[in-house]
């Protein structure tokens, strides 16, 4: 087969031909000569119960022989009820209202539609803005990539959406005090929101963008107290919450939700990715019920909709999906497993290019450095040469596929399926301890 005609994705087409990839099963891909390698990100944050689930191709075959396709614009089919009423009482708190879309993109975008639009039926009209943190991904459809926090990834496209703001990060190991205590970096971090929100002006802010752990920049997770102080700024000013679970939500974290896990109450949830653990494209977000009531009485409605939003086959297989989440306690198992995953993590710390190890569940970044004394990071033409001309390949060669990736400071980031034990993470462990320390030899 050819690559002539396949344009891929954030991927340099002077790269030459690519991996073929023909099977998974378990934690493990195969590549089209036959080689296995260890899925460490769940292709793409996504293949939570494993690769080669027959029950959820046989759930997608079983709803497609029924009801292939409707749309969800003024009719509803029952996979879609069952999943919605599913996850509302998944939900925290009084989200009940879930609109479905294909991915996370849509499901962010569909968030700030679905912001700006309520405080135009509720009498705040100039209340539009967003607010995201540095370095933070949102996705690629416009409105997403306006709430970005990654100027390279923008600068192609523009302009983009106006008014979106950045605030700073929770990557501790960057702290800009180094005798900040944990707490006291969440509650400077938060701060800044407020600032931000002021410093534009109340009446116009209508939400901020928040992931639980932050993907982009390698896995930053919340210090203590973070989440409950951005509740408090957020109640104070009338700022939505929006709490962006594409990656952390459906056990990556250990919970069906980050939001559990951190125990904050968001207004909004933006999900995609495991919700099928990959099986079929399917999205959603989960809005609170007070965010719904402009739109239950006369001739008001949110005028938002996708084709394929909540598709019978995709909420089918999100339902089998569940059902298996369900009956072998993968969000037990994460909880169980998180500190075992992290200890093998932690040992690559004796390496002169381990700056840092950080993340939750399922989800951890490893930062590379220069100078472990200093932090001192690498330039991006070292970088570059480092995670594209090396690392990535190098990698995936010796078994392992993850990111190398440097949207923020150079890391390598790890999200395997949720299924995998010890021998996956020691696994994991010596493939990156030998591949590293080659990389340290080369630089």
């Amino acid at each position: 087969m050819t690559q002539d005609h396949l344009w891929m994705h954030f991927t340099r087409l002077s790269a030459g031909e690519a991996p073929v990839i023909v099977r998974g099963q378990g934690p493990y891909i195969w590549d089209q000569n036959g080689k296995r390698y260890l899925d460490g990100l769940s292709g793409l944050f996504v293949v939570q119960a494993g690769h080669g689930r027959t029950e959820l191709a046989e759930a997608a075959a079983k709803q497609a022989a029924e009801l292939a396709f409707f749309p969800l614009w003024s009719y509803a089919h029952p996979t879609a009820l069952e999943l919605s009423e599913r996850l509302a009482t998944m939900a925290p708190g009084d989200l009940d209202r879930v609109f479905f879309t294909t991915g996370g993109s849509e499901a962010v975008e569909s968030a700030w539609k679905l912001a700006r639009s309520y405080f135009k039926q509720t009498g705040k009209p100039m209340k539009t803005k967003a607010i995201s943190r540095m370095v933070a991904y949102h996705g690629t459809t416009m409105g997403a990539l306006s709430i970005t926090g990654l100027p390279a990834l923008k600068q192609q496209f523009e302009p983009l959406v106006p008014s979106t703001f950045r605030v700073p990060n929770t990557n501790y190991y960057r702290r800009p005090d180094e005798n900040m205590t944990p707490e006291q970096f969440g509650i400077w971090a938060a701060d800044r929101i407020a600032e931000a929100i002021e410093f534009e002006g109340p009446d116009t802010v209508a939400c901020v963008y928040l992931e639980p752990v932050q993907n982009s920049g390698g896995c930053f997770p919340p210090p203590p107290g973070y989440f409950q102080r951005v509740r408090e700024i957020c109640d104070r000013y009338d700022v939505l919450l929006i709490s962006d679970e594409v990656i952390c939500a459906f056990g990556r974290l250990g919970e069906f939700f980050g939001a559990d896990r951190y125990g904050y109450q968001p207004d909004i949830i933006t999900c995609a990715k495991g919700l099928t653990s990959g099986y079929v494209p399917l999205g959603a977000m989960i809005a609170s019920e007070r965010l719904v009531e402009p739109f239950l009485t006369g001739s008001a409605s949110f005028a938002h909709g996708i084709t394929f939003g909540g598709h019978p086959v995709g909420a089918a297989v999100a339902n089998a999906n569940l059902d298996i989440f369900e009956r072998e306690d993968l969000n037990g198992h994460v909880r169980a497993n998180t500190d075992l995953f992290r200890s093998y993590l932690n040992r690559l710390l004796d390496l002169p290019i381990v700056g840092d190890v950080r993340g939750d569940g399922y989800f951890f970044g490893i930062e590379l450095v220069k100078d472990k004394a200093t932090k001192e990071t690498f330039d991006a033409e070292e970088s570059d040469r480092l995670l594209r001309g090396f690392l990535s390949q190098a990698l995936f060669s010796a078994g392992l596929y993850c990111r190398a990736d440097d949207r923020g400071d150079p890391v390598v980031q790890l999200a395997p399926p949720l299924i995998c034990e010890e021998q996956h993470f020691a696994e994991i462990e010596q493939i990156l301890r030998t591949v590293l320390s080659e990389a340290w030899s080369r630089i």
